[in-house]
């Protein structure tokens, strides 16, 4: 295999149970996963921290990563971005932090505010209450990210992504990144047909970019274990749609740590974008994430 290539890993997860202040929601022991589950093994972890990312990690080459929102359901969620800050000062990762708050409610500027006192402070993650795409109150929440220099990582799927196009048209200069890919949940071509379309229209937004990755959890939700083929029409749809130079690559770790090793992913990350031009993989894999998160 050639030389490796740096790479930014924009999606991993930390947390350390029983925390003092932060409450992961997801990871409760009665907790049910709507798409993927009981994620037992991700239960049976009570820490997933720095040391072992770095462990998966070893000898791929990651330079930078950025944390998203994972301490869901603690009282305030300024409390994450504190602790990851100190995390990234005594570590140096995490390198970029997206943080958590309900865009929705009418005080949320002040939560902002207080959120970009951490240096590391990148982005927003918020999974809104009802359609929340085209609420006005989420829109005015949405439109401050632009005034704190934030950036939007979005879960959305295919049947939303008009609506996510819409939203990003609306704030030109806030960029949307559409997460895990559009997060595609079935394996055959009805669904590829839509999802295609779907990403098609999300990418006539100029600032909408996507976020390669996370493709492991539509696998297992057909039944499987992913393999390059099977991720492979998702990875270079992504990237026929958006462009590499509006396309970079996640882990979502350690949750598709149920599905490979890291070593595994980022092989066939490479794999499927060996015939690319040199200056195309390094946009890929580093070059776009930094730019985008400014890391």
């Amino acid at each position: 295999m050639a030389e490796r290539l740096d790479f930014v890993d924009t999606h991993v997860h930390f947390w350390e149970r029983p925390h003092p202040k932060l409450e992961w929601a997801w990871l409760a022991d009665d907790a049910i996963h709507p798409q993927l589950g009981a994620i037992r093994p991700l239960k049976d972890m009570t820490s997933y921290m720095v040391d072992e990312l770095r462990a998966d990690a070893a000898g791929l080459n990651v330079t930078k990563i950025v944390h998203v929102q994972a301490a869901i359901g603690s009282a305030d969620p300024v409390d994450e971005t504190e602790w990851l800050q100190a995390m990234a000062d005594e570590t140096g990762w995490p390198t970029g932090i997206t943080g958590d708050a309900r865009l929705q409610q009418p005080d949320v500027e002040a939560t902002l505010e207080r959120h970009c006192e951490f240096s590391n402070m990148r982005g927003l993650r918020d999974f809104g209450e009802g359609d929340y795409l085209v609420d006005p109150a989420f829109h005015r929440g949405y439109a401050l990210l632009e005034k704190y220099n934030l950036v939007y990582d979005l879960d959305v799927l295919w049947e939303g992504m008009g609506k996510a196009a819409d939203l990003a048209r609306k704030f030109p200069n806030i960029i949307l990144i559409c997460d895990h890919a559009g997060f595609p949940q079935e394996r055959n071509d009805e669904y590829f047909a839509n999802w295609r379309q779907g990403m098609a229209k999300l990418a006539e937004a100029e600032n909408a970019v996507v976020k390669i990755s996370g493709l492991g959890m539509g696998d297992q939700m057909e039944g499987g274990n992913w393999t390059v083929d099977s991720i492979r029409p998702y990875v270079y749809g992504c990237i026929e749609a958006f462009g590499v130079e509006r396309s970079f690559f996640g882990s979502n770790w350690p949750v598709d740590r149920m599905y490979s090793t890291y070593r595994e992913l980022i092989d066939a990350y490479t794999e499927l974008v060996a015939d690319f031009s040199h200056d195309e993989q390094v946009a890929l894999f580093s070059a776009n994430a930094e730019r985008i998160y400014r890391i």
